[in-house]
């Protein structure tokens, strides 16, 4: 089975770069969107044989998520209980008979990290959260987590080590969701991949010269992990800052 996840940097404008013949070429059982930027009503997709969940930010053109799936989950939850985090349209996650999925896009520090003691309780939150459905039953989350964890995982890690995505205490709080018993999927597959990067800046031709960060993953608990097969990131396909990675699982329905 083949989970897809794509921060698109706005729905509106991808879909004007062909995202809806990315999206059939792909043919994923569930496609998850960060940063859709958009409200109701101001997208109607075509997308035959697909449930089409959206969760939006009360702000207009800012944050937001979505998943399409082939398959009808038997609940949608949309944010993480907490009123002071689920403002922003940042996580949807649909329950099936033998696993969780939730779609996440996890708050930037932002410049000057005027955002990260938000940032830092966010992932304290999240944390709790995952942590109590995968109590439950196998979870994986997938999304932009803006954060390179490792050096080996952004291009030029000595003069962005204080930037955002790429903080002490970034990378701690990721470092506490895997030692409370998540993975790293493509880590786990790759430990030693180079240059395996999912977004780029705008500026600076930073993609055509691959001067990335690896920010966008999945994340599977450790009853999860097991129905792992392969991961990848898809680095030919443009339309955004991001590009989309993908997992690859045994049949979990």
């Amino acid at each position: 089975m083949k989970f897809i996840s794509w921060n698109v940097n706005g729905l509106r404008a991808v879909l004007k770069k062909d995202f809806e013949a990315t999206f059939a070429a792909l043919d994923a059982d569930w496609f998850c969107l960060q940063e859709t930027k958009m409200q109701e009503g101001q997208v109607e997709l075509d997308l035959p044989g697909y449930h089409q969940y959206f969760n939006y930010a009360e702000r207009k053109g800012y944050s937001g998520t979505a998943i399409f799936t082939k398959h009808e989950p038997l609940a949608v939850t949309y944010g993480i209980g907490e009123p002071e985090f689920d403002t922003e349209g940042r996580v949807i996650t649909l329950e099936y008979p033998n696993f969780y999925l939730i779609t996440v896009y996890t708050p930037n520090s932002g410049s000057e990290l005027k955002r990260l003691d938000f940032r830092q309780a966010w992932d304290k939150a999240f944390l709790a959260y995952t942590q109590a459905l995968a109590a439950k039953k196998p979870l994986v989350y997938c999304g932009d987590l803006n954060v390179a964890h490792h050096e080996i995982d952004l291009k030029n890690p000595s003069s962005n080590h204080h930037n955002a995505g790429f903080t002490d205490e970034e990378r701690t709080d990721f470092t506490a969701q895997l030692d409370a018993g998540f993975t790293d999927t493509f880590r786990h597959l790759y430990p030693d991949a180079t240059d395996a990067f999912s977004w780029w800046s705008y500026r600076f031709n930073a993609r055509s010269r691959n001067a990335g960060w690896r920010i966008d993953y999945f994340v599977a608990s450790s009853q999860f992990v097991p129905f792992v097969k392969d991961a990848s990131i898809h680095t030919e396909i443009l339309g955004s800052d991001h590009c989309p990675v993908e997992l690859v699982t045994e049949d979990l329905l």
